[in-house]
């Protein structure tokens, strides 16, 4: 009996990966040696120890975290270098190999537009401004080379993503349970949610229809402003959450972070999901955060 091509997956520890794992059969891709053997890579090298002999696709997730903290330069490098020259050593690898996978699915995010306030971003938008813009837009041009080795390439600009598992939700919660939560600065801006299932849904989707290629936004077709989400969630946790988070408050704990991702406007429309005619689990907040919440 042939063995089935294989799904590789970078940063399959993380919120998505490990959601996708419980989803279907994939192959971790960790940066260090597991100790019971197996596939890992080593970016620096652009090399991949002991892949597995067929790989029919591969799911890119890997990158170091964005909000768990102040940008220090430092910091700033290891998010830039994670995901753009993380990329780019996954293509050179791929380059080099007789056989390649028919498909790499590439995580990228909503960041690609910057702080656009109330314009309609649909995948066609140009980049915004900013280090997160900057770092997205060469992270998608690093997985678009893989094109050339007649690899299909999808990258999906991924929106704030809820979870019972982690991730910006599970970082909100214990504010919102006591009764303390609120909007972010204004709470005017708009915020780009989509559901955990829908993300695998998409993912899966984009691995298995040869028509999915290039760039889809996946945020819900509900985003709302920040302030309505903060009532939403308050409301589902029988709460109330009306104490705003000052903006200026926010920009001298957070610097740079609050204006480029906790105070930026993206109202992100799934424009390309929707001409392929995708069918939301969640397309709505209320719906989503009761089931997230249980």
């Amino acid at each position: 009996m042939s063995t089935p091509p294989s799904l590789l997956v970078t940063g399959a520890s993380g919120l998505v990966g490990q959601a996708l794992a419980a989803r279907r059969t994939i192959v971790p891709l960790p940066r260090r040696a597991p100790a019971d053997g197996g596939p890992w890579w080593e970016p620096a090298a652009a090399t991949i120890h002991d892949p597995p002999p067929l790989i029919g696709g591969i799911v890119h997730l890997a990158g170091a975290p964005v909000a768990d903290g102040r940008w220090t330069e430092k910091k700033k490098q290891a998010i830039y270098d994670s995901r753009v020259k993380g990329t780019a050593a996954l293509v050179s690898w791929l380059a080099d190999r007789p056989q390649r996978p028919a498909v790499l699915v590439c995580a990228s995010a909503v960041g690609f537009y910057g702080n656009r306030g109330d314009e309609r971003l649909s995948e066609d938008a140009g980049p915004g401004e900013g280090f997160l813009a900057k770092v997205v837009a060469d992270w998608e041009a690093e997985a678009d080379k893989a094109s050339a080795l007649g690899i299909r390439v999808v990258k999906l600009r991924l929106g704030i993503v809820l979870s019972e598992d982690g991730g910006a939700l599970a970082t909100m919660l214990p504010a919102f349970k006591l009764g303390l939560g609120g909007p972010l600065g204004s709470g005017r801006q708009w915020f780009p949610w989509l559901h955990i299932d829908d993300v695998i849904s998409v993912i899966e989707w984009a691995l298995t229809d040869d028509s999915a290629q290039g760039a889809y936004n996946l945020a819900a077709p509900g985003i709302c402003p920040q302030r309505d989400f903060a009532r939403a969630l308050g409301s589902v946790l029988g709460r109330p959450a009306v104490l705003p988070a000052p903006r200026m408050a926010l920009k001298l704990a957070m610097g740079e972070l609050a204006d480029e991702a906790l105070l930026a406007s993206q109202r992100v429309v799934p424009t390309r999901l929707e001409e392929a005619g995708y069918s939301w689990s969640f397309p709505e907040l209320s719906g989503a955060l009761k089931d997230v919440l249980g």
